[in-house]
């Protein structure tokens, strides 16, 4: 069990990466080809836990992680989650919960001295539109550049390296840094030289963003101590049962990977 509430506490980094759209099948496909060796070296157990997201595309999901809301397993009995919005006064609530007395994760990681940053991906955190901005703003900084964004082959190394930059500069508070990687999210078929997304393009993203997202986990090593999440938001349908995209109820959209723990 990981305890956040202690965590939070002693002002140690928290670290939430989101890979945009990822499958759970896709993202234990590519674990079990050994084709993410530098995620299999961190993932507890070496492996991803299968879990539902509460959003079926990344506006209502990103919306529910920083509510409070992160993928449950598939069964009756969820473990401790790791953080809260603080609730009723009916509700008891584990001592290893992270409560926040804020409408959001984010005003609730400030008011106990956090600095929030994002790295943002696809185009919901790119201030493009008005839409475009409503998940940045929660954000003490947010950082979104073309080269971010999924049509581009090397957005994840753009988005590591920014990544690094933000953590290497929050030097008096400790860092809530969140990074929403874009390159599983479609347009990927270019990393199979194709301009068809499949779920083999997909497995090749991802293996594409495995190399950058060790050198993030190994980066912030120097800056001790990181709670670190890791999971996609939902996943994509590729003509599994005639259904493609996501925003809609398919096995392939609730279902993805999750992982969580203390990175030293």
């Amino acid at each position: 069990m990981i305890d956040a509430a202690e965590i939070i506490s002693a002002g140690h980094g928290i670290l939430f990466v989101t890979l945009d759209s990822l499958r759970y099948d896709v993202a234990q496909d590519a674990l079990g080809s050994g084709l993410t060796p530098r995620l299999a070296a961190h993932l507890p157990g070496g492996r991803w836990e299968r879990r539902q997201t509460p959003g079926t595309f990344t506006l209502p999901a990103h919306m529910a992680f920083f509510s409070g809301f992160l993928p449950k397993l598939p069964q009756p009995v969820q473990p401790t989650r790791l953080w809260e919005c603080r609730p009723p006064a009916f509700k008891t609530v584990p001592a290893e919960t992270f409560l926040f007395d804020a409408p959001n994760l984010l005003a609730g990681l400030k008011a106990h001295g956090y600095r929030t940053l994002c790295v943002g991906g696809v185009t919901y955190f790119s201030r493009e539109t008005p839409l475009g901005s409503v998940l940045p703003d929660m954000f003490d900084v947010d950082r979104w550049r073309p080269e971010f964004c999924s049509p581009h082959s090397d957005s994840t190394r753009h988005q590591v390296d920014e990544a690094l930059a933000l953590a290497d500069a929050c030097n008096k508070q400790p860092p809530f840094l969140f990074v929403n990687v874009s390159a599983t999210h479609v347009p990927h078929g270019h990393y199979l030289g194709s301009s068809t997304d499949t779920a083999a393009s997909q497995r090749a993203a991802l293996a594409y963003a495995d190399t950058h997202l060790g050198r993030l986990l190994d980066g912030l090593k120097q800056h001790g101590t990181w709670l670190v999440i890791m999971c996609a938001d939902h996943g994509d349908a590729y003509g599994d049962d005639g259904f493609n995209g996501r925003g809609i109820a398919h096995p392939a959209v609730f279902n993805v990977p999750y992982a969580a723990w203390v990175h030293r």
